[in-house]
């Protein structure tokens, strides 16, 4: 081999080794570039996992207050029918009452009346009337009022009954929102 020869040859073998040290660079610029890539992902993945998991426990959260507001809906509902139950048993036992008290009332007006017919006791009549009349309308009068309250109670209770009706749908329509 001539000098000349060689020389070429170590340039040829100097350009390749350059060659090879700009590609080794570049894979190392490369490398470097996905290492980012990867770390700025994994970050990303990390907020969006908490991001998720926030959501997650909202969405349970509110699932556990619409199973609370179904068996708090499912508890009135049944109050509102032993309620109404009573009421209707305590109307019945009213009405029955109320027969007796007239039956007893129209009984002893009778016997009243055949007793001052008896005795000649009829100019006291007029008042009797008078003082059965009023009784029986303070009678009425309380048991209207009685009546009132109890229809107000329960006006209220179904007041309470129609708002968490109206909480349940807003949590239900929160939770489809969410899904």
């Amino acid at each position: 081999m001539n000098l000349n020869t060689l020389f070429q040859q170590i340039q040829f073998t100097e350009k390749q080794a350059r060659e090879k040290r700009n590609f080794i660079q570049q894979a190392k610029c490369d490398i470097n570039r996905g290492y980012e890539k990867i770390n700025q992902l994994k970050e990303e993945l990390s907020a969006a996992k908490i991001n998720l998991e926030t959501k997650v426990q909202h969405l349970s959260l509110k699932q556990f207050n619409v199973e609370i507001l179904k068996k708090r809906e499912d508890s009135l509902e049944k109050q509102k029918a032993e309620l109404l139950n009573q009421r209707t048993s305590l109307l019945n036992i009213m009405v029955h009452a109320k027969r007796k008290i007239t039956e007893e009332e129209d009984n002893f007006t009778r016997d009243v009346t055949e007793f001052n017919n008896e005795y000649g006791l009829t100019s006291n009549r007029d008042f009797l009337i008078k003082k059965k009349v009023k009784t029986e309308i303070n009678d009425l009068e309380n048991e209207a009022a009685l009546l009132k309250i109890e229809m107000e109670s329960m006006e209220h209770k179904n007041v309470q009954l129609n708002a968490l009706q109206l909480q349940k749908n807003e949590l239900k329509q929160n939770l489809f929102t969410l899904r």
